[in-house]
């Protein structure tokens, strides 16, 4: 099936555009996505974990800068990677979603991008918080500490563009649903606000209007009595 604008995109099958694909609105906040999401994993990754200094008869031990609470640092790498992973997949089905001919695979699409993207803006919103409350409870540390600062700062950053992305695709989703439940082009136009009713037809001269006495019908209908001899 041929889809043109079907949740606000293009007609499928259309030439690819690679700069009008680069300015989309999506496409930019995904991007974003995708590098907020490396540099949370990233720095806590790189210095979240650090030695602590062993105690006599014991090895040293890695512990996380948040306080030493593991789960904190795991929290942050864990949505950085999940959301670089996913970041990924929707620039790719950016980049498929003109390609989609079926009206029913884009609605999934937007879908699946309204709910993920609006959980996983929750998600960092919830990391947001549960990292600062474990840096503000942190001991002061020669290092790491800008790394930490900054996987919080761009876990904060993170909670807007992953909303943004859900508002895209609550757009789109709105677009689909309007598309669907709009009048068709069979529909009375009387019945549609500001359409004009259909013109009637124009009817000819009434065939049936009136009876002609058909020609010479007088002298068809005479009797043998009723003519007459022509006079010299």
């Amino acid at each position: 099936m041929d889809v043109g604008g079907a949740y606000g995109g293009g007609k499928a099958g259309a030439p690819f555009d690679p700069i009008t694909f680069v300015q989309r609105p999506q496409v930019v906040l995904r991007a974003l996505c995708l590098l907020f999401a490396i540099i949370v994993f990233g720095c806590i990754s790189s210095q979240g974990w650090q030695p602590e200094p062993p105690e006599p008869g014991k090895k040293s031990v890695e512990v996380c800068l948040y306080n030493k609470n593991g789960n904190a640092c795991n929290y942050g790498v864990g949505i950085g990677v999940i959301a670089f992973l996913a970041s990924i997949g929707f620039l790719a089905g950016e980049y498929l979603f003109e390609q989609m001919s079926s009206v029913k695979t884009r609605k999934h699409y937007v879908l699946g991008d309204l709910g993920f993207s609006g959980f996983w803006a929750f998600l960092y919103f919830v990391g947001f918080c549960y990292l600062s409350n474990q840096w503000g409870k942190s001991e002061e540390t020669p290092v790491g500490t800008s790394n930490m600062q900054a996987a919080i700062a761009f876990s904060f950053f993170s909670i807007f563009t992953w909303a943004g992305c859900a508002w895209f695709a609550y757009q789109r989703f709105r677009q689909g649903s309007d598309a669907a439940f709009a009048p068709s082009y069979d529909a009375d136009p009387s019945s549609v606000p500001g359409g004009a009713p259909y013109s009637s037809y124009p009817v000819g001269p009434d065939a049936d209007g009136g009876y002609q006495e058909p020609p010479f019908s007088g002298s068809q209908n005479r009797g043998p009595g009723d003519f007459q001899a022509p006079a010299y």
